[in-house]
């Protein structure tokens, strides 16, 4: 594939930008994803396992800015950690075999519900984290299943849905929910990269770009939500702003407004 300079500085560029964004809310794939099928031109299915290396970098960097600041604990999780890894892999199989034409469309409808959820009393998203709080293991096994089958099948919208599960669900807070999400997120796409690699499906070269500005956009990010006392606040707008890009991404709004403007 003969690509020119400007597509690797794009794919720097925006992984920096989608790093930032996976760090705080979630959905950053949407503008990486659009960087790489609409600008750059690789294939959906070629475009979703290219994308998944800078998250894993992303990953990396977040968690170990996390951990040198005293944020990662992992101890009150890790049962819904090891049931999303397991979904995760079964995601990423389908990925190889199955179009994700039709989950876009699911997922579609789920980012509408899922701005109004947003929007609706904010500060149930700003509470601290309730301790006392158990979830079922009934009830965690298909739920964190599920959302590991959906993170390793299109991973697009995984962190935004996570967060909704374990701020308004499990009643983590949403700081202490981020750091759990990019853990996570950087076990089981460790574990897609090489189902995908196994399958010839990753383009390398952009992959690796991506992976120089998500692991910078990532460290840079974690280090300020750290230490920032209003991380939880920030993060929340921030979340707002991924729901709506998404959105816009998804129903290709500016086209559909500009095609009123012609049939005017």
């Amino acid at each position: 594939m003969d690509l020119s300079w400007y597509h690797y500085l794009l794919a720097a560029l925006g992984g920096a930008v989608a790093g930032a964004i996976n760090t705080l809310a979630g959905n950053g794939s949407a503008l990486t994803l659009t960087i790489l099928t609409e600008l750059i031109g690789l294939p959906g299915g070629i475009a979703n396992a290219t994308n998944r290396i800078g998250v894993v970098a992303q990953s990396a960097a977040g968690v170990w800015a996390y951990h040198k600041n005293g944020k990662l604990d992992l101890s009150r999780s890790w049962v819904h950690v090891c049931l999303m890894i397991a979904g995760s892999v079964f995601g990423a199989l389908a990925a190889v075999w199955v179009s994700n034409e039709q989950f876009i469309r699911v997922f579609r409808l789920l980012m509408i519900l899922m701005f109004f959820i947003i929007l609706v009393k904010p500060e149930r998203w700003l509470h601290e984290t309730d301790y006392s709080r158990k979830i079922p293991l009934w009830v965690a096994i298909p739920f964190f299943l599920a959302l590991g089958f959906y993170g390793g099948f299109i991973q697009m919208g995984f962190g935004i849905f996570f967060l909704a599960v374990m701020v308004l669900f499990a009643r983590y807070s949403l700081l202490e929910s981020n750091v759990i999400k990019i853990a996570v997120t950087g076990i089981f796409t460790t574990l897609a990269v090489i189902i995908f690699q196994i399958k010839g499906m990753i383009y390398w070269p952009i992959g690796l770009t991506l992976a120089v500005g998500q692991g910078l956009g990532g460290y840079l990010t974690a280090q300020f939500a750290s230490s920032h006392p209003k991380a939880s606040v920030i993060a929340h707008r921030l979340l707002v702003f991924a729901v709506v890009l998404s959105l816009i991404q998804l129903f290709k709004i500016p086209a559909w407004i500009m095609g009123l403007f012609h049939a005017a």
